[in-house]
């Protein structure tokens, strides 16, 4: 976890899958640490490679529909049905948060999953642009390429991009909360935008569900620099 939290946000999901299990481990829970283990010992040389360049915030978030839900166990174990969000941070070009999380709530469509995702990044990221500004204020040359600090959030889910930048609720849509558009007054203001990233492109998928190698390695490049 500490490894994990400081420069290695590849083994996020991973290590947060099997810290779930640690209070009552299996077989397959240790075989689990051990591969993280392998992995970790095969990159012992590696870590974060950290290019400042000039930029504000971006923020790269995803989620995972109920991935984890299992017909077989959905019975006796409502946590299958919860969905995964995972979110990075990047000032500057380096990231300098991230997390893979279980979302609390029981998300009932993939929109409203990703919209999940979007607001508990957005916790994060609103509270450092507002430091920002105050810093600025007094006098300190702050890294932004606009006049103000604007955050750049990349949503791959089209739905969820449009409850966010869109003032209008629909049939389909009006069940989700009122407190995911906490950041409305960001957009409104355009000191948030939401952009566009193909799904293939979006960094933040590593932190939601396993990947084949070649696409860790995409997505560990972009964050990670290797």
């Amino acid at each position: 976890n500490y490894l994990e939290k400081c420069t290695r946000p590849d083994i996020s999901y991973a290590v947060h899958q099997c810290a779930r299990f640690s209070e009552n481990p299996r077989k397959e829970h240790g075989e689990a640490v051990r591969w993280i283990g392998r992995y970790l010992k095969s990159t012992r040389d590696k870590g974060m490679l950290l290019r400042p360049r000039a930029g504000s915030f971006e923020v790269y978030v995803d989620a995972d529909f109920a991935g984890n839900w299992n017909k077989d166990v959905a019975a006796d174990d409502s946590s299958t049905a919860r969905s995964r969000h995972g979110y990075i941070i990047r000032y500057a070009e380096c990231p300098i948060m991230w997390a893979s999380q279980l979302q609390t709530e029981i998300a009932l469509s993939s929109t409203e999953s990703e919209f999940i995702g979007l607001s508990y990044a957005l916790r994060t990221v609103i509270p450092l642009m507002e430091l920002l500004k105050e810093l600025r204020l007094h006098g300190y040359d702050i890294i932004s390429t606009k006049p103000e600090v604007h955050c750049h959030v990349f949503e791959d889910n089209s739905g969820a991009r449009e409850i966010a930048s869109v003032p209008k609720m629909r049939p389909r849509t009006k069940h989700i909360n009122i407190k995911y558009h906490h950041f409305r007054d960001y957009v409104d203001r355009e000191e948030i935008s939401i952009h566009a990233i193909p799904t293939d492109l979006q960094p933040a998928d590593m932190l939601t569900k396993p990947l084949n190698a070649p696409t860790l390695q995409i997505h560990r490049r972009k964050i990670m620099g290797w």
